[in-house]
């Protein structure tokens, strides 16, 4: 069910303001992504409800067919789950609510940017990721045991999210979902889509590791909204959220695949 438009605020809770950062040219074009998100409620393609039922994008099926080459992939990965980055050293803006080792990523792209090395790791999630339509970011999203993550709320609501389940741990009483008043669980093999500008939190109190591979990609909307969010995503890149985002990987690839790493 759709909610009202004051139950979807504005404005980041819990977050870092990354498309307002002090200095930041988006700064001066500020009531064009004020105004692009009141645009984005009323020119939904899809409703706007916490969590979308998986029917409603036809693709998310063709995802989950493919799921175990994912997970095969993912398995090859996390041999070396040590030396993978908490989420905080890659993504600065989430420090407000997470700033422990208990969440890893395995970044393959963002708003932008690829990891070409992530990608020639995973050469088959790669191809199956390309089945979804206006795809921003993509990684493996890694709790271990005991990590939640409070309530908050994500930066802009021209995207919606994408969690596959990968590995969860069969106690749904202990690792879950909670977006806005509905409390989801993840499934191996199965999608999770919500709207992530509605406040969240998440949870995995189990003795297992989750993961989940962790999507954002463009809402469908309706002109003119669609036109003015694709131009708010497409100055995401020159933030400086992702400019150092890029900066930290890059750091990071460089000890995890040693100096040949390339990146664009």
């Amino acid at each position: 069910m759709d909610k009202p438009v004051s139950q979807q605020k504005l404005k980041t809770e819990g977050l870092e303001d990354t498309l307002t950062r002090e200095g930041f040219v988006v700064r001066s074009v500020q009531r064009l992504v004020d105004g692009a998100e009141k645009l984005n409620l009323k020119h939904s393609a899809v409703g706007n409800p916490p969590v979308f039922p998986t029917d409603a994008f036809p693709w998310a099926r063709e995802v989950e067919a493919e799921w175990r080459l994912i997970r095969g992939e993912l398995d090859k990965i996390l041999v070396r789950k040590g030396e993978l980055p908490a989420f905080h050293e890659i993504s600065s803006e989430v420090r407000s609510i997470s700033s422990d080792q208990n969440w890893k990523t395995f970044f393959l792209c963002g708003y932008g940017i690829k990891s070409e090395e992530a990608i020639r790791q995973c050469p088959e999630t790669w191809r199956i990721l390309q089945k979804i339509p206006g795809l921003k970011s993509a990684m493996f999203s890694i709790f271990e045991p005991g990590k939640h993550l409070p309530p908050h709320r994500g930066p802009y609501n021209g995207v919606l999210r994408f969690h596959l389940g990968l590995i969860v741990p069969d106690q749904p009483d202990k690792v879950g979902i909670r977006v806005d008043d509905q409390t989801c669980h993840w499934e191996e093999g199965k999608a999770l889509i919500f709207d992530d500008a509605y406040e969240h939190e998440a949870w995995n109190h189990s003795d297992e590791v989750r993961v989940v591979l962790f999507v954002d990609f463009e809402k469908p909307l309706t002109f003119p909204a669609s036109l003015t969010n694709k131009a708010v995503l497409n100055m995401a890149v020159f933030t400086p959220f992702i400019r150092e985002g890029y900066k930290a990987h890059k750091a990071w690839e460089k000890l995890f695949y040693g100096e040949g790493t390339k990146h664009r």
